[in-house]
Order: structure tokens, then C-alpha cells, then sequence
């Protein structure tokens, strides 16, 4: 029986979380790193611009005290000295600001004169703003090659890390499926976490499959030693005296004789040493076949059939446990369904334990007050998977049980050469 986990339609893997959580921290890094040098950079561009512009005042300064013509554009009062700057100076104070002159950049610098209100000088700031955008462009580019190399590298490493995790949950798939052979045997390579995860599912699966082993020796050995005193007791039963004492015995000695080959077939279903014997079948026909056998009152409905290529003794039995199930813990109507290669089995009773819609048939189990060893759908369950069918157990919303048995098409042969 497979149980199948589903999972969101949309789910980021942990390469993706770190290749972003790696990415928004070199950028965090870098727009930090950028800043404090543009920051630096760009103060000390404008002081030195700033000196400059105030040396040039001083220099227009004195030479509009010593009567000396000033350059054009600057000296007393210039029309494109900025307003702000303009009344700042107004004030009886010196400073600087950026601006335009002749339609080029420049940093003005203004301070007030003895009569004739501000006198104000101007320098080339082109070459400074050239100098910051440059500056800015060589940040920005090493920034993004600085992202792009830690990412690669981050993501490089991180995705050796999901591999190793990827290949650690293949095989805990592969072991809840059965395969108790399966190992990581990553600690060989590697010593870190991952390795101490991967070494203890392996300790893990280990410790699983001895225990496993030992118990489908124990289920085995003890069928085997019950079938002879069985058998030497059913003999003795049958020299019994007519009467209800003897039947009361022969009825338990069947029933121990069940126990001891459903035993028997659990502990050969567990070693995966049975063989399907496939043959052509009409499968309407084996569950008709399988409901006459049961000799219960069970209906029948075919909504299309199909030959299918199985084995109908596994068939019947998987059909067979099924049903005696429905009547068992069920209740009436109990009916079997036939569309195509799918039989459902529906009766109107509580419907299955929780346990068994979540983990499966478990052995030995059943829920309340039912009575029986449990074994009839784990032994169903079995001889699905030998066929490599599904078999699903569901509660109908309208009440009741459902179990709906599978076979899948086997795979199509490979086409004749043409001589």
C-alpha cells in the first residue's frame, strides 16, 4: 500500500533560502560599505573644492581692495552668484555652495565686502562631480561583482549541502518504502552535521531492520511450530464423541489453523520472496468468484470490466479479506464496485480507525470492541504490493468504509524488430 505526502503547490528549498538570505546580506554589505566610501569620498571632494573656491575669494578679495579690474562674471554683486548663497553672505558671513557660471558647474564661494555689499569668486566643480560619479560607478560595479562571486560560492556550497540532504531523505523514503537495506554512508566523506544526520538514520535503519528481522523470524518460527501440534490436535478432535464440546473444539482448532498460515503468509509477504503467477482474467468475474466464496450477502456492481493480466489467487484473497473486513466491522449494505481495473469495496458502517487512514494496516490491531487478530487488510495490503497495485483506505463523507484496490496496466513491451 503506498501512502503518498502532498506537498504545496509552491515550497522554496533550503538552496533557495540561503542563495537569498546570502544575497540580502552582500547587498545589506555592500549598500553599507558603498555609502560610508561615497559618503568619505564625496566630503572630502567638496572640501577641497570648498578650499579652492575660498582661496579664489581671498585672491578676488584683495584685488578688488588694491582697485584691480576682477574677472568677468565674479567680484561684486555677479548675477549668477545663488540667492541662498547671496543672502547667506548678506549676513556678514563667508561661505560656498554649488552652481552654474557660463553654463559650467562650479563651487562659488561669497563673503561680504566693506561697502558695496558681497563679493563672490567661482571655480571649476566639473571635475569634482566627474571624480564622484566615477567613484560611484566603480562602487556600484565592484559591489555586484562582490554579490555575484559570494553568491556563486554561497550557492556552490550550500547546494553540496542540499545534495548531501536530498540524498539523506531519498533514503529515508526508500526505507519507510521497505528497502531496509538502503544507507547514506556519508560520514565516510564528511564530518559535520550533515554526516551526524546521515549517521543516525543509518544507526537508525540499522537498528530498524534487526528488530524487523526478528520479529518475521519470531512470526515465523512460531507459525511453523503451531502447524504440528495443530495438526496432531485436529486430529484428536475429529475421534471426539458427537456434541457441542467437540464442535466448540474443532471451531477453535480452525481458527488457531487460520492464525497459523495468515502467520505463515504475513512472514513470507515480509521477505518479499513471493513470486505473482500472471495469467488473463476477467476481473468481474473474480470478484463475482471471490463473493460466492465469502457466502455473504454481498452486492455486486459492474460498471465496465476488463481482462487484466494478474494473479487471480492473490486477487481473490486481497477481494476476499476485504470483504469479510466490511462484514466484520462494518455493516450492511456491503457492496464491491468494478470500473475497469479498480474494485471499491463500501459498507454503511463507522468506517475506518484514524490510525489506519494515517500509518496503514497494522498487525494485531483493531479498534474498540472489535474482535478478530487483525490481519485480514495487512495481509491484503501484502499481496497488493507483490502485485504492484494500490490499495487506498478512505471514510466516505456520506458514512462508511471505502477500500479501493488497483492493478496497474503492466508496462507495454518493447516493439518486434523487423528482420
Amino acid at each position: 500500500m503506498r501512502h503518498r505526502i502532498r506537498l504545496p503547490a509552491w515550497t522554496a528549498t533550503l538552496t533557495w533560502k540561503a542563495a537569498v538570505f546570502i544575497t540580502l546580506m552582500c547587498c545589506g554589505l555592500a549598500a553599507l560599505l558603498g555609502g560610508l566610501v561615497h559618503s568619505a569620498m564625496t566630503n572630502q571632494t567638496i572640501g577641497a573644492a570648498r578650499e579652492k573656491a575660498l582661496d579664489r575669494l581671498d585672491r578676488i578679495t584683495q584685488a578688488y581692495e588694491a582697485g584691480t579690474r576682477t574677472p568677468r562674471g565674479e567680484g561684486i554683486d555677479p548675477k549668477a552668484l545663488p540667492a541662498e548663497l547671496r543672502a547667506y553672505a548678506s549676513t556678514g558671513r563667508r561661505g560656498t555652495r554649488v552652481g552654474e557660471l557660463r553654463d559650467k558647474r562650479v563651487m562659488w564661494a561669497a563673503g561680504p565686502a566693506d561697502r558695496d555689499g558681497v563679493i563672490a569668486a567661482a571655480v571649476d566643480y566639473s571635475a569634482s562631480e566627474q571624480t564622484i560619479a566615477d567613484l560611484d560607478r566603480a562602487i556600484l560595479g565592484s559591489s555586484v561583482l562582490a554579490i555575484g562571486g559570494t553568491l556563486l560560492i554561497g550557492a556552490v556550497g550550500v547546494t553540496r549541502i542540499t545534495r548531501r540532504l536530498h540524498q539523506t531523505a531519498q533514503v529515508a523514503r526508500r526505507i519507510s518504502a521497505g528497502d531496509l537495506d538502503a544507507r547514506v554512508d556519508d560520514a565516510a566523506r564528511a564530518r559535520d552535521e550533515v554526516a551526524a544526520v546521515s549517521d543516525a538514520l543509518d544507526i537508525m535503519a540499522a537498528s530498524l531492520q534487526r528488530k524487523l528481522e526478528a520479529e518475521r523470524r519470531f512470526t515465523a518460527d512460531v507459525a511453523h511450530e503451531l502447524r504440528t501440534p495443530l495438526t496432531g490436535l485436529n486430529a484428536a478432535a475429529e475421534l471426539l464423541p458427537p456434541g457441542r464440546p467437540a464442535e466448540l473444539v474443532r471451531d477453535r482448532v480452525q481458527a488457531m489453523r487460520a492464525l497459523t498460515e495468515d502467520l505463515l503468509e504475513i512472514s513470507r509477504l515480509d521477505t518479499r520472496s513471493e513470486r505473482p503467477e500472471l495469467d488473463s482474467y476477467d476481473l468481474a468475474e473474480l470478484a463475482a468468484r471471490t463473493i460466492r466464496a465469502s457466502g455473504t450477502d454481498t452486492r455486486l456492481t459492474v460498471l465496465s470490466s476488463r481482462v487484466v493480466e494478474t494473479d487471480h489467487r492473490r486477487v481473490e484473497r486481497i477481494l476476499g479479506n476485504l470483504v469479510a473486513n466490511a462484514h466484520k466491522h462494518g455493516a450492511a449494505p456491503v457492496t464491491v464496485t468494478v470500473d475497469a481495473a479498480t474494485v471499491t469495496v463500501t459498507d454503511a458502517g463507522p468506517g475506518f480507525p484514524d490510525y489506519l487512514l494515517t500509518s496503514g494496516p497494522q498487525r494485531f490491531r483493531t479498534e474498540g470492541m472489535n474482535k478478530g487478530h487483525g490481519l485480514g487488510l495487512t495481509i491484503a495490503a501484502g499481496q497488493a504490493r507483490a502485485l504492484s497495485a494500490t490499495l487506498t483506505f478512505t471514510n466516505r463523507p456520506e458514512g462508511g468504509a471505502e477500500a479501493t484496490f488497483t492493478l496497474t496496466p503492466p508496462p507495454p513491451l518493447p516493439p518486434t524488430p523487423h528482420p
